[in-house]
């Protein structure tokens, strides 16, 4: 099976096997994230990222989220979140990692949401980051190792003040960790905002 066909197989299978109505992964859902310095949301692509949204929203429902830190902040880059607990415990991925959407033309932009991953373009599970300056460098270019790119999936439509907040704090080295806030910044709650009406 082609990586193009295999995308919306795991999006549904992920929807399906976590009670999530199909149409709400495939839409444009809505994350309320609250955080230890404020709230922001975050809206997200379905209809461009499938496999991605569905994958998110998965954490998100599961309550993976909830009590972990923004362990990697770079003020003129990125704020990194959604794998450690705040005392710096790696958590577990709760399923294999995601198909990599990089190609689906959402760019790595001021205030957008993507995958964090290792060198391995296919090994996105829970972590992702929030672009706080336009990355361009991070935007797939094309299929191979080295040119798939960072898949974004979304956006902050809400509290790109908060973010901006998270980024200004001063960050130090600290053991495994390289750009870790010196004022532990954790994520409260990750919820989905339900549509009006039910």
């Amino acid at each position: 099976m082609t990586l193009s066909r295999f995308v919306p197989l795991v999006s549904l299978v992920l929807a399906c096997c976590l009670g999530m109505p199909a149409k709400l992964a495939a839409a444009q859902p809505q994350v309320r994230v609250t955080t230890s310095e404020g709230v922001f949301v975050l809206t997200l692509d379905g209809k461009r990222a499938p496999a991605t949204v569905a994958n998110f929203l998965g954490y998100v429902q599961s309550g993976h989220y909830d009590g972990t830190i923004f362990h990697r902040v770079i003020a003129n880059f990125m704020v990194q979140g959604g794998g450690f607990s705040s005392d710096l415990q790696r958590k577990e991925a709760l399923g294999q990692p995601v198909p990599n959407e990089a190609y689906n033309g959402l760019r790595n932009a001021r205030g957008t949401v993507a995958m964090a991953r290792t060198s391995d373009p296919h090994s996105a599970t829970a972590q992702f980051f929030i672009n706080v300056v336009d990355n361009g460098f991070l935007n797939h270019k094309n299929k191979t190792r080295r040119g798939w790119g960072y898949a974004v999936f979304g956006s902050v439509t809400e509290g790109m003040d908060v973010v901006d907040r998270i980024r200004s704090i001063p960050t130090a080295p600290s053991g495994f960790f390289q750009n870790l806030p010196t004022r532990t910044v954790v994520v409260e709650k990750a919820e989905i905002i339900e549509p009006e009406g039910g």
